[in-house]
């Protein structure tokens, strides 16, 4: 369940729709399009889910700015560096403000000072906006920060801690 609702009595077109409308998706390897600015590429995911072409770019632009990437919004994903790559796919994933975020080494290609920039800024979505983030990490200060944290090793868990 998400949000209360039962996603396993949805038909397959109503979990495609809550999926496009109340889910973020941040990919380990962005899955940009290339021939896209970076604010085309956040802006098209609400596009797709027939947001107005106003409001997409707005919360689009809005996102960029939380992750700072405001500045690079129309360059291509090849004139990025690899951290604002990863920026612009966290933004991509914010914009159509969700209530939850699936998180697949979201600082992975983060400098450092970026990593902890963007991992306070999921805590802080989670405490102020109480947006769920779902994050595989292997990065123990990313972990740190989390309220809860599931060891896994080959597809079974082996610890579960709370309180981090």
């Amino acid at each position: 369940m998400i949000e209360g609702v039962p996603l396993s009595e949805m038909s397959d077109r109503e979990r495609t729709s809550h999926r496009a409308r109340r889910m973020g998706f941040v990919f380990q390897f962005y899955n940009l399009l290339p021939v896209l600015s970076a604010v085309e590429n956040v802006e098209l995911p609400q596009l797709v889910s027939r947001v107005n072409a106003g409001e997409a770019r707005k919360s689009a632009e809005e996102a960029m700015a939380m992750v700072g990437v405001a500045d690079q919004a129309h360059q291509r994903p090849g004139q990025l560096s690899g951290g604002q790559r990863q920026r612009v796919t966290i933004a991509r994933a914010l914009a159509s403000r969700p209530a939850i975020v699936w998180a697949d080494e979201p600082t992975g290609d983060l400098d450092s000072g970026n990593a902890a920039d963007i991992t306070a800024l999921m805590r802080r979505l989670n405490v102020e906006q109480g947006l769920t983030f779902v994050i595989v990490t292997h990065d123990i200060a990313v972990g740190r920060s989390t309220d809860r944290i599931i060891r896994m090793a080959d597809g079974a868990i082996e610890e579960e801690l709370a309180g981090c």
